[in-house]
Parts: C-alpha cells; structure tokens; sequence
C-alpha cells in the first residue's frame, strides 16, 4: 500500500509540475527540454556512425508496409532498430517540449515571453520531424544531414533561452558587465558556432556518412579539418580573453566559474578531435566528439548569458526561486 501511495503521489506531483506550475517546476522542464534536446544530438550522431542512416528507408513509414521495423532485405535488423528507437526519441523531445508550452500557458501571472519561447519547443520538433524525413528521402544528402544538426544547435539555444528566463524577470536587460566584455561574449559565441559549422562540413567529408549509399562533400578532408582546427583555436583564445576580461574588471563570480568550465570543455573537445583525427576517424570518438559539440554549445551559452539579467517590471513581482503562482494550489 505504501507503495501505491508513494507511486500516486510522484504520479500527482508530476502532473502538477506542468498542469499547475511553479517557477521552480518550470525551470525544471525548460532544463529538461536542454537536456532532451542535447541527448537526441548525440543518438542522432550515432545512428550515422553505425551505418544506420536508412535503417528506416521510408518516412513516415519505417518501410514502405510499415511504421514499425520489419525484415528489409538492404537492412540489418540491428540497423533498422537504431534508426527507428532514434525516430521514437521524438516523440520523448515532443513530450517535454508540451510540457514547457502547457506550463508556461497555465502559469499565473501568464509571462508573455515565456509562452513564446516555449511554443518554439513544439513548432522546433515539428521542423526537425518534417527535415527528417527529408533526410532519408534524399538518401542521406550532406547538406540535408548537416542542417538536420544545425537544427537541433538551434533547438538547444532555445530551450536554453527558455530556461534562462525561467530565472529572470520580464523588465530590461541589465549588463552585469562592462560593455567591452559582453562585446568579447559575444564574439566567442558567435566563434563557438563558427566551430560547430565547420564541424558539420567536416563530418559530411568524412568517411561516416550513415549508409554506404549516401554521398559526401566534395571537399578535401585534410583541408576542411585544418579550417575547423582553425575556428577552434580562436574561439579558445577568445574564451581565455573574456576569462581575463572578467577577472581584470571584478566581473560576477557566476560569470567567471561559467567561462572557465567552458574553457575546460573547449580543451577536452579538442583534444579528442585530435585523437580522432590521428586514429583515422573511429566511429566511436565520432559519437563522443558530437556529445562534446553539445556541451561546448550548452556552455557557451551559460557564460554569454551570464554577463547580463533582467530587472522585474515597475510594479510587478521579482520571480522567486520557487515562487508558487495560485494555479499551483490544489482546490
């Protein structure tokens, strides 16, 4: 009985959690929604590493008599089953990405700019489900893969935005730096996903393109890594520069810890690039160096967005850190 009891109650404060939401609940959806969004990145990664790109050849059916995996002479079941359990990740990326938008629908007082950044979360999966099949019906097509990640880059940012204003209020921006350093704040993100670009152009050259009947860029491999490694040493020199702009002008703690973590994922990130390219690109390091891409993205936006906060609103509430709103009292 105990429990059932137990079990009843997780079950009423989940559903509360989003149905009548607090501050603090909705933080933690929009942390979720970061964290989903990340997590399908990197089993995207995967399923091209493993040569499961067209283990579902049709979109929406997995095969053109099914929605679920059966036996495909050109296919694994092995292969069919990554590529469909990565399509049924979606559908987990959907959920959350509602409960943001209900949560941030129902909160009381209902923030404007909270709905609107949620309701990015729903129309995000929508795009990236619609670009998917686009994906396997161009056989994999580099271009189509490449923005296939470019979007899921863009999906984090935005979950990240979301989660961010969960912790601020709805007044104007106030630098909690001097201008020169949020300048150099922007510079490195604006770096950071230079990096990322470059990646992606990398990769589509490289030898993991997802099925052996996918094409590659017509590029020179050695050319194109030197020119990401390139992107990577400046986005880490001006990482280390906004870490010595911070220090030399007393900047907030928060935004120091936050550069010098990213600075740590930036050196980790390269030096498993470095290991994979003098390995001949293994598909394992393949699939680490995309789940390093999305912590140095995730990073890079907690430092930028730590140089600056919001003020509430004259004549409104400040936004607690577990502020309950009336919605969230049971009736």
């Amino acid at each position: 009985m105990n429990s059932v009891n137990r079990l009843t109650g997780l079950l009423r404060a989940f559903y509360l959690s989003f149905w009548a939401p607090t501050a603090d609940s909705m933080r933690k959806w929009a942390l979720a929604a970061v964290v989903a969004n990340a997590g399908i990145t990197v089993t995207g990664a995967s399923v091209r590493v493993t040569k499961s790109g067209l283990g579902c050849p049709t979109w929406p059916r997995c095969t053109p008599e099914s929605f679920i995996p059966q036996g495909h002479p050109a296919h694994s079941p092995i292969n069919m089953a990554i590529e469909f359990g990565n399509r049924m990740l979606t559908f987990v990326v959907l959920a959350v990405a509602l409960a943001c938008l209900i949560g941030a629908v129902r909160g009381e007082p209902r923030r404007t700019s909270l709905v609107t950044l949620a309701l990015l979360q729903p129309l995000g999966v929508l795009v990236q489900g619609l670009w998917g099949g686009l994906v396997v019906r161009s056989a994999l097509n580099p271009f189509t893969v490449s923005m296939h990640f470019l979007i899921s880059i863009g999906m984090i940012a935005a979950a990240w935005a979301l989660y961010k204003r969960c912790q601020e209020d709805d007044g104007p921006v106030r630098p909690l730096v001097p201008a020169r350093v949020r300048l150099i704040g922007h510079a490195m993100v604006a770096a950071i996903a230079a990096v990322i670009v470059a990646g992606v152009v990398t990769t589509g050259t490289g030898p993991h393109s997802g099925d052996v009947a996918a094409t590659r860029f017509a590029l020179d491999l050695e050319s194109v890594a030197r020119t990401h490694s390139a992107f990577v040493y400046i986005a880490v020199a001006i990482t280390v520069g906004l870490w010595l702009a911070l220090r030399a002008t007393g900047g907030p703690a928060p935004a120091v810890r936050a550069t010098v973590v990213l600075l740590g994922v930036e050196l980790a990130q390269g030096a498993i690039g470095y290991l994979s390219y003098f390995l001949a690109i293994p598909a394992f390091l393949v699939a680490v160096h995309v789940f390093g891409a999305t912590l140095v993205w995730i990073s890079a936006l907690r430092a930028a967005s730590s140089l600056r906060t919001r003020d509430p609103l004259p004549g409104v509430q400040p936004v607690g850190p577990i502020a309950a709103s009336p919605a969230a009292q049971p009736g």
